[in-house]
């Protein structure tokens, strides 16, 4: 889904090109400068300008929360095409297809919950951009990086959660879960282990991960 698509980007080209109309107008009529002048030319240099970049700066937020955007760097194109497997059974790909997820399943499972979520997942995810640019991950062979890079903190089960809560009779009745119980509130063991419900990635573990 395009930017313009979005509201954010209707609303970004609205803004920009109401901005343009207006001060094309002046330049071609060139009215008098009256109190009218005035506030058309407030509108068209600050406040519709001023619209187009708050909208445009929400329209690429959002699409930096579509899974084509996470997969659009190189070293991110297997996790990408494992996502969109209809065939693989790695606990990506089958969150990735479930339907609620929609287009933003990356965003869904790695975003970091609570009130400052994400914004603080936002500014987490310019490291990446740091990474790519500037840490040689854009030259790096995606063998080498598979072998390489690691997640920079373990995976939090609160993520998890956001979905599978942990209070359905299908989570509290199973004797796997009953006995890891502390362990997994204090994220000592993961979910999303070899132990457990599998890894999310299998192709990027070393063998004494799995």
């Amino acid at each position: 889904m395009g930017s313009a698509a979005t509201p954010f980007g209707a609303l970004a080209l609205a803004a920009a090109a109401a901005a343009a109309v207006l001060l094309l107008h002046h330049l071609i009529v060139r009215p008098k400068l009256g109190p009218g002048t005035r506030l058309k030319l407030l509108l068209g240099l600050a406040v519709f300008p001023f619209v187009a970049a708050v909208a445009t700066t929400g329209s690429g937020m959002q699409r930096t929360t579509e899974r084509e955007f996470c997969g659009s760097c190189h070293v991110m194109e297997t996790h990408l095409s494992d996502l969109e497997d209809p065939n693989s059974l790695s606990l990506a790909s089958r969150h990735g297809r479930n339907q609620q997820m929609g287009p933003h399943a990356c965003y869904t499972c790695h975003a970091d919950y609570g009130m400052l979520g994400y914004p603080l997942t936002k500014l987490t995810g310019m490291m990446h951009v740091y990474n790519y640019y500037l840490g040689g991950y854009r030259k790096m062979p995606l063998e080498e990086f598979h072998k390489e890079v690691r997640v920079a903190k373990p995976y939090p089960n609160t993520n998890c959660q956001q979905c599978h809560s942990g209070t359905l009779s299908s989570f509290a009745n199973v004797r796997d879960h009953l006995g890891v119980l502390e362990e997994l509130k204090a994220n000592k063991v993961s979910c999303a282990s070899a132990g457990c419900h599998g890894v999310a990635h299998r192709f990027s573990k070393r063998p004494e991960e799995l």
